[in-house]
């Protein structure tokens, strides 16, 4: 099935938009799709975004790129696109990296939900060019626009006018916004009503100070609130043990996601988990 996807995708590209798919050092290892890119190994890792008030119902994954100099020795993604960046491979590297994910997201349990994608701040105005690309590989796997949540780190954009056209330009093409890491030291409340995102995710260091400060455990649920009257909603990240799950639950949080609810894992890992220890045994 991965070697036919993968195929399927070198046709569709090579047809529609002269595109070599061997350029992007795709091959499948089992039921996983790994690249090999300017040195790099590439893989897809996802965490699931829980909703809060459905025991265990998931909204989606989030993907994240896993690369590696050689298979045992990791480096960051920041690292990989840096690397690529100074090499002026940044499109193609990012190109890389959606179609890696995409690819890796269609074996994911079949109820998967929305695929959260994080979208690099030089990349972000990208859309029309950068961005068709993007939409064939998705095409080509039937997986609408809509099913996509594009993450962008909203203080990354210093001008208000970019950042608006960049998000209207995504969203005029289907795609849902999430504004990632909110709450971070730059983050503008202001620049959130005028982005009028789908979901804010809280940068992660809020709800630890949230567990070790009662003022700021207070402050919490308004947050959600102010979010919720954006018709937005808010995704309480970096849960990482009971107590900060109870405070996000006694916050008002829609949506949940951290190492306490789910670890990053790849796509096959998490197939499996869904499928429970008698399909696995069975297949």
């Amino acid at each position: 099935m991965v070697l036919q996807n993968i195929e399927k995708l070198r046709e569709d590209l090579r047809e529609t938009l002269y595109l070599d798919l061997d350029d992007f050092g795709l091959e499948a290892q089992g039921d996983e799709v790994v690249s090999k890119f300017i040195g790099l190994q590439l893989r897809s890792a996802f965490q699931p975004i829980f909703h809060a008030d459905r025991a265990g119902a998931t909204l989606g994954y989030e993907a994240l790129l896993r690369p590696s100099i050689g298979p045992a020795d990791p480096v960051s993604p920041l690292f990989a696109f840096s690397f690529a960046d100074n090499q002026g491979k940044l499109v193609k590297f990012d190109r890389v990296a959606r179609t890696l994910h995409t690819l890796n997201y269609l074996h994911l349990p079949p109820d998967r939900g929305l695929l959260f994608l994080n979208v690099h701040p030089k990349l972000l105005v990208s859309v029309n060019a950068h961005g068709k690309v993007f939409e064939r590989i998705l095409h080509a796997h039937s997986v609408p626009t809509r099913q996509v949540v594009i993450e962008i780190l909203e203080s990354a954009v210093e001008v208000d006018r970019q950042l608006s056209e960049a998000i209207d330009n995504y969203r005029d093409r289907g795609y849902r916004i999430a504004i990632d890491d909110f709450g971070s030291k730059h983050s503008n409340l202001d620049r959130l009503w005028g982005v009028a995102p789908d979901y804010v995710k809280l940068d992660l260091s809020i709800i630890r100070e949230a567990e070790a400060n009662a003022k700021v455990r207070r402050i919490l649920p308004k947050l959600i609130e102010i979010i919720s009257e954006l018709d937005a909603q808010a995704v309480v990240e970096g849960i990482e043990n009971d107590t900060q799950y109870q405070i996000a639950l006694d916050a008002g949080a829609p949506l949940l996601q951290g190492y306490f609810l789910g670890r990053p894992a790849s796509a096959s890992a998490w197939r499996d988990l869904a499928a429970g220890p008698q399909e696995r045994a069975a297949a």
